[in-house]
């Protein structure tokens, strides 16, 4: 293996839903930029590995680690992992969620707390067991993948924007907290992205139509929101914190 550089180099990150989609690519900026990955999946082994072996050619360390972020044994499991192999986590990306279109009186209650588990809950105990390292080396930077409807909400999707709101209100309050230790805490909100969960969710059509209302004429792809990622890890982004940043193509007003 060569040795990395880049403006990441010795950093360990951890990107959880790593496997596919926005998480497998923000795994592979970060490793273009020099840092160690792991690329955390729950049901996705094959995507992960294959996403893990990219980051590997690119010259850095990266590894797989099957963890479902909504169990704290888990997550414990998962940090311990980390810091064994790569080393204690720098860059944490709470990526890994859920979606859920539906009528809100149609949400069955184990529904609504799977949601809230994997896309609240499960950054809530990565956040609570990254941050110790981070005081202790006065350096961390944790940036958690929310969504335009955590801002604006949406109809049919109200469950989901509602972890999603409070993933951002976490982003704004956790950098309160722990800014001068250091730590920068930052959120991305996305619009509409071409994933697999989007074109699960949506009909063809609805995405034709969905695309051509955005103001820059397309959905967004995983790579816009990489970028914006490893950006906001970089030594540049050292006095961004409490942000949300809005990748969307103009869609928002």
């Amino acid at each position: 293996m060569t040795t990395p550089d880049g403006d990441l180099a010795g950093k360990a990150a951890l990107v959880t839903g790593g496997g596919r989609g926005i998480g497998a690519a923000v795994c592979l900026e970060l490793a273009r930029r020099g840092a160690g990955v792991c690329v955390n999946f729950l049901s996705s082994e094959r995507e992960a590995e294959r996403t893990a072996q990219t980051c590997r050619e690119l010259g850095v360390q990266a590894i797989v680690c099957r963890a479902d972020i909504a169990n704290p044994a888990d997550v414990e499991t998962l940090f311990k992992t980390v810091a064994e192999t790569i080393g204690p986590v720098d860059i944490l990306v709470n990526n890994a969620g859920l979606g859920l279109r539906r009528l809100l009186v149609e949400t069955g209650t184990d529904e609504w707390d799977r949601l809230i588990g994997v896309n609240l809950s499960g950054a809530f105990f990565c956040c609570r067991r990254a941050l110790g390292g981070m005081v202790s080396r006065r350096w961390g930077r944790i940036i958690n993948i929310a969504s335009v409807f955590g801002l604006t909400g949406a109809s049919c999707e109200a469950a989901y924007a509602a972890t999603k709101g409070g993933l951002i209100a976490l982003t704004r309050s956790l950098a309160r907290e722990v800014g001068s230790a250091g730590i920068t805490v930052n959120a991305l909100a996305p619009g509409p992205v071409e994933t697999e969960m989007l074109r699960r969710e949506i009909h063809p059509d609805e995405l034709t139509a969905l695309a051509r209302s955005v103001p820059s004429g397309r959905l967004g792809r995983p790579q816009d929101v990489a970028g914006a990622c490893a950006f906001l890890a970089s030594p540049e982004a050292a006095f961004i914190n409490g942000q949300v940043l809005c990748l969307d193509g103009g869609w928002l007003p």
